[in-house]
């Protein structure tokens, strides 16, 4: 038998600045690469990734007549697209282009420069008899809905719906609250200009609302997701309003008659709400929804009154929950955040002292739509508290009882707010307990120094305990500065609780298959290069479920989000990458093994056939159903069982 001619490879080792070439002997490396077999060509550069790099080999692929090329640089997550792409321009089919990665598997984990070079010459050896064995590739081309679904509409959902609408594509947006804005919504002024939350959101609810190229559906949640990139079919569950939405008129007639009661979470409970209700006077859309567990005809068949004097009879008792599908071809998730439940802060006294309430239910009394019209009142007997305490990163960076990461607005929210008390009671005093102030943005350093100008106290010491003795907080502290323990007796306590993802937004990630970091945030394809795309293909991030952001950092995501699906959106068709599972059918039994390992649904079997069956446009390479298949006969494109082999068979 005729043994199969070796391709003619080119190497081609990047010295990453000092990252590589600052551990790997680069010199001595080129040379043992050149002495191997099948390549004619070896050539460093001091970043291969740059344009004259690039054009290093380009020219190599033509003038060498290569077949193969293996760049030996950093994680083929930051550049193989890259390398590829050259290969490509030069005539090379770029699935014939490796990546052996000697920065990050061994130059940054290996101290020893000989040690280093052995190390970097054994990962290029594996890259090439890879590569040797890698065949020609294409595309998957896909059929392409021009038709975008953004989950949550808060600002993050708002933005990205509005930039992918006045795009002139269509947009679905769906939140579970009855009304858009999310946590904005609930915001008095916003720091580090003061300006009205209100006066800021209201014009981009109201055009969301009215636009043309926008469904809104309120009230409503994910219920799945299905198909892939492009071609995704989402089922929508619109929970039952008792109000038809086309019949009512948004008078507030039904409200105002409403005689069953609630807590209003809206309000962070600090009052109460009718069962019949909106979320705030600016709602949009502006049409009430039915509270079943308040209700007391729903509960006990008595009342009925807003049924009987609702001028459009829009009450509907009988409602149920529905489901529609759209059909999208990208997907935004905006699931936005949530504070830390603040009774796991247990010597804070949250559950026994009225008058400590978390920075949110602070905002509400401060915002002139709140419980108290803008009025600061304590929540225990509504006087005016004449000290404030606001206690910083109550459950932030905190191991033991919150989360171990900074939530990143608490010190420029504190500050608004210290300096909003300040605006409220002129004669009242507010004091801030801070570790340390981190004032990371434009005019925020400023806004800080504005707050202390102001009188606001600053004491540097973290909080040990909070109780109430009579009618007043008592607040067990220290100043580290004066190296000394503080007792302080304050009125009204408020904590800058620790923002955590969205639970919601966490449950409906995992049944996505989105990957999530450690604390539920939802994690980016790269933090550097690719922040707002997901792993898995047509899913992009914006604000808060992705971690803690302030208003301007969310909208500039959300931009880029919806900058991503109109790129998507601007192609005629899809292209999907080709290394995906392949089966040979002559070897599959049909036994569903790695049907039920596939993480995202590509692969099928056959019932008629009993051979399993790979959606190529679904498949993400990964793997698993190789590993799985007891018989072998599923394997990945480029990474056969044959490649494997012969990689673990280099020295």
């Amino acid at each position: 038998m005729q043994r199969a001619r070796q391709p003619r490879v080119g190497v081609f080792v990047c010295h990453c600045g000092i990252n590589i070439a600052g551990v790997v002997k680069v010199p001595d490396l080129v040379a043992e690469a050149s002495l191997l077999p099948g390549v004619v060509t070896a050539r460093d550069y001091v970043y291969c990734c740059s344009d004259p790099g690039q054009k290093i080999i380009r020219d190599a692929v033509r003038n060498d007549r290569l077949e193969r090329v293996v760049v030996a640089c950093c994680s083929p997550t930051l550049h193989e697209g890259t390398f590829r792409n050259a290969c490509a321009e030069a005539g090379l089919n770029p699935y014939l282009c490796e990546i052996a990665n000697i920065r990050e598997q061994c130059a940054w984990v290996t101290a020893d420069r000989d040690a280093a070079t052995a190390k970097a010459l054994g990962i290029i050896k594996t890259a090439i008899a890879k590569a040797t064995l890698d065949r020609p590739l294409e595309p998957v081309g896909l059929p392409l809905t021009k038709r975008a679904l953004v989950v949550g509409a808060g600002i993050a959902g708002i933005q990205a719906s509005l930039d992918i609408a006045n795009a002139g594509y269509d947009v679905v947006l769906v939140d579970k609250e009855p009304s858009i804005g999310g946590h904005m919504a609930q915001l008095s002024e916003t720091f580090p200009t003061l300006d009205c939350s209100q006066c800021i959101l209201t014009p981009r609810t109201v055009e969301t609302g009215r636009h043309p190229r926008i469904r809104l559906l309120t009230y409503s949640e994910v219920a799945s997701v299905s198909g892939f990139v492009g071609n995704f079919k989402v089922r929508i569950r619109l929970k039952p309003r008792y109000v038809d939405f086309d019949s009512c008129t948004g008078c507030g007639l039904c409200m105002e008659k409403c005689p069953g009661r609630a807590e209003s979470a809206f309000e962070r409970g600090m009052t109460r709400r009718k069962a019949i209700y909106r979320l705030l006077p600016q709602a949009v859309p502006n049409r009430p929804v039915i509270d079943p567990e308040a209700c007391m005809y729903m509960k006990k068949g008595k009342c009925g009154t807003c049924a009987r004097i609702c001028p459009t009879q829009a009450i509907r008792f009988d409602d149920t929950e529905r489901f529609v599908e759209e059909e999208v071809g990208a997907i935004v998730l905006a699931t936005g955040y949530e504070l830390l439940d603040a009774t796991r802060l247990g010597s804070y006294g949250v559950a026994d002292v009225p008058d400590v309430i978390d920075g949110l239910a602070f905002e509400r009394l401060l915002s002139a739509s709140g419980p108290t019209s803008g009025e600061v009142k304590r929540p225990s007997d509504g006087k005016v508290p004449k000290h404030v305490v606001f206690v910083q990163c109550a459950g932030s960076r905190d191991s033991t009882s919150g989360v171990p990461y900074c939530s990143k607005i608490c010190c420029m929210y504190t500050a608004k707010q210290a300096i909003l008390y300040k605006h409220r009671v002129h004669d009242g005093e507010a004091t801030v307990c801070y570790i340390d102030v981190r004032t990371p943005g434009k005019g925020f350093e400023e806004f800080y120094r504005r707050a202390t100008d102001e009188g606001i106290q600053y004491l540097r010491g973290k909080v040990s305990k909070i109780f109430r003795q009579g009618d007043k907080v008592i607040i067990w502290t220290a100043d580290t500065l004066a190296g000394r323990k503080l007792e302080l007796e304050a009125d009204m306590v408020v904590l800058s609780t620790a923002v955590v993802a969205n639970p919601a937004g966490v449950e409906l990630a995992r049944r996505l298959k989105i990957q999530l970091d450690p604390h539920g945030f939802m994690t980016e394809a790269h933090p550097k290069l690719r922040p707002v795309e997901t792993l898995a293909a047509g899913f992009f991030l914006a604000g808060c479920g992705q971690g803690p952001k302030d208003i301007p950092e969310t909208v500039s995501q959300a931009s880029a989000a919806a900058a991503k699906v109109l790129a998507l959106f601007g192609q005629d068709k899809m292209f999907h990458s080709p290394t995906t599972a392949e089966v040979d059918e002559d070897v599959c039994v049909g036994c569903g093994y790695c049907e039920r390992t596939c993480a995202y649904d590509a692969v099928k079997v056959d019932s008629a056939r009993r051979i399993a069956v790979v959606n190529p446009a679904l498949c993400e390479g990964c793997g698993a159903c190789g590993v799985a298949c007891p018989s072998g006969a599923i394997s990945h494109r480029n990474f056969t069982r044959q490649a494997i082999c012969s990689m673990i068979g280099q020295d």
